[in-house]
């Protein structure tokens, strides 16, 4: 027997407003939640994102609500502005017969409209943890008269560096308050944060996504670190993505790969947190009308994210922790269909894929990089099943009447107009190079020394360090820096990487190679695959013909073939990196 909404016996109001909105069954995070809230209790839900856990504490917070009051009686704290909008839209709507007033406040918005909302009255508060407390230091809000706070993903605002902001908060409202707290996983920190503020909560645990992890086909690839890029691209060519979704560690990480992926043909977009509130909306709107395909987001970017038809999620960068890996592959495969979760997994983390396969109960399946030869014939494939499908419709009569004629007035042979035709008609693949992946090893990728240049891991195999709790501000600076180098680029540019920051002459000192200057260096950011890559299609020469690259502080050094420079020098004018121009000349 199901559950009605009508079996909580919730005010008159609020049953309008459910019929109206057109719910019946509660989910079963509201099914659990809904009936101890309206009692007063302190609640802990432990439920993923899409499981209408906002439905879960706004029908009790607006069932006890008296509304009419000057001061806040209700406090819902979330970790960003997106989540923070949505939950006060969606409380504003369950109490749309209530006239009860709901106000979302959160950074990166005026404060003149927030403090003026405060001051007129308002029932409800839903906050980013950074504007509360700046509206309370104002003195514009008081949270004496709160009866219900919520927090609303305690994990992100965990992860996010918002637990000392959370305390302070609550330090402001009434000792005998109702008090909710809503996460998805439960790390020691929300542990410890509920033992020291809630009195006896009682708890309901949904797994939600333990259903969706096994709708998902999950794989693993094991890739070196620095050639995740190369693998990721090859993996494009041959999956039938609809749409995909891949989570990288850090914001930088997002922009970074979104801009590589679209400089080698995937148009893809990021989602991070330095997008304001109306570019966010924008990307999530091209998004689900299917204008772009591929987004790359951090975890606390994707939180509030609740698309449906997600057909790919990738892990570029594994989740700290197993919980998190569920909760990023219930993305996809849902409303009863078969998702595809892949990760990209360097060497030495792959002792992990243990860990995650012990705590979703399931196994992640090994698969091989797709290889060049794979990737070309079903180039190939698609190619001459489009010729196919054109010929049967038979709508080339413009283009036929062409071909026609250069075999009437040149002689030319019609093969041969069909080999050119089909080679313009290509013209895009290169734009989509396949990059080349080199053998796997266990050695950690270079990272930075102190002086500008960087170091190898060859000596210390150090193992991963698991994470417990936090991970150390070393350790994730580590990982973000560490993508120095890619597959495009040979094995005697991985050499000499170890070279950057250093001064070098004018003059390669390889036979047969001819030195050049690029002017970009550090300054602007580029790592050595930025300049094979750059050059290699721009020229349109060989990736893996480039020879030396040091990069200096304000230009780069970088050795092609003599029998190249000609060609590479040809296209001045038109290279750059992230669409930043820059000039190649003899150095």
């Amino acid at each position: 027997m199901t559950t009605e909404f009508t079996s909580f016996n919730l005010r008159p109001e609020l049953e309008q407003a459910i019929t109206a909105l057109g719910y019946v069954e509660p989910t079963p995070i509201q099914a659990g939640m809904i009936p101890l809230m309206m009692t007063g209790a302190d609640v802990i839900g432990q439920a993923q994102t899409g499981t209408g856990k906002t439905a879960a504490f706004a029908l009790p917070i607006l069932h006890n609500l008296q509304p009419g009051k000057r001061a806040p009686r209700a406090l819902v704290m979330a970790p960003t502005r997106e989540l923070a909008l949505q939950v006060a839209e969606a409380t504003s709507s369950f109490g749309q017969f209530m006239k009860v007033n709901v106000l979302a406040v959160y950074g990166g918005a005026p404060y003149i409209r927030q403090i003026n909302e405060l001051r007129r009255g308002v029932d409800i508060v839903v906050g980013t943890p950074g504007r509360l407390i700046d509206l309370i230091n104002r003195g514009v809000l008081d949270l004496g008269s709160i009866q219900t706070v919520v927090l609303d993903e305690a994990d992100e605002m965990l992860s996010m560096g918002f637990i000392e902001d959370i305390e302070t908060i609550l330090a402001s409202t009434p000792v005998e308050r109702q008090t909710a707290l809503f996460s998805a996983t439960m790390p020691a920190p929300i542990r410890r944060l509920a033992d020291k503020y809630m009195r006896d909560p009682q708890s309901v645990t949904i797994h939600r996504e333990q259903v969706t992890v096994a709708a998902t086909e999950q794989r693993y690839y094991l890739v070196n670190e620095s050639e995740k890029t190369a693998a990721l691209t090859r993996l494009f060519e041959m999956e039938e993505i609809s749409s995909a979704l891949i989570f990288v560690r850090t914001r930088a990480g997002t922009g970074e790969l979104a801009s590589e992926l679209s400089n080698r043909g995937f148009p893809s977009e990021a989602l991070n947190g330095d997008l304001n509130q109306d570019a966010r909306e924008r990307t999530l709107n091209r998004f689900r009308a299917g204008q772009i395909k591929v987004l790359v987001a951090t975890d606390v970017a994707a939180r509030g994210l609740d698309i449906e038809d997600i057909s790919h999620v990738f892990n570029y960068d594994l989740p700290d922790d197993a919980e998190l890996y569920v909760h990023r592959i219930g993305r996809t495969g849902r409303a009863g269909k078969t998702g595809i979760a892949i990760s990209l997994v360097p060497v030495f983390e792959k002792r992990r894929i243990k860990d995650i396969e012990r705590f979703t109960h399931s196994k992640l399946i090994p698969a091989a990089v797709p290889t060049t030869e794979e990737i070309i014939a079903k180039r190939e494939v698609e190619l001459t099943q489009k010729l196919t499908v054109w010929i049967a419709r038979g709508r080339c009569k413009t283009e036929r009447a062409i071909v026609e004629k250069l075999v009437a007035e040149q002689g030319l042979d019609p093969v041969e107009i069909a080999a050119v035709a089909l080679k313009i008609a290509r013209g895009d693949e290169k734009q989509r190079p396949i990059a080349l992946m080199t053998p796997l090893n266990e050695v950690r990728p270079a990272r930075p020394m102190r002086g500008g240049g960087v170091r190898h891991d060859y000596a210390e195999k150090r193992p991963f360090i698991e994470k417990r709790g936090a991970p150390s501000e070393r350790f994730s600076a580590e990982r973000s820096t560490a993508e120095h180098s890619t597959a495009e680029r040979p094995a005697r540019v991985k050499r000499e990487e170890g070279f950057i920051g250093a001064k070098f002459g004018t003059h390669s000192n390889e036979p047969g190679m001819v030195r050049l200057t690029m002017s970009m260096g550090k300054a602007h950011g580029i790592r050595p695959s930025d300049v094979v890559g750059a050059i290699a299609y721009h020229a349109d020469i060989p990736g893996n013909t480039i020879g030396k690259i040091f990069i200096e502080e304000q230009h780069t050094l970088v050795d092609v073939p003599e029998e190249l420079v000609g060609q590479v020098l040809s296209k001045a004018g038109k290279y750059s990196i992230r669409k930043q121009a820059f000039t190649v000349e003899k150095a």
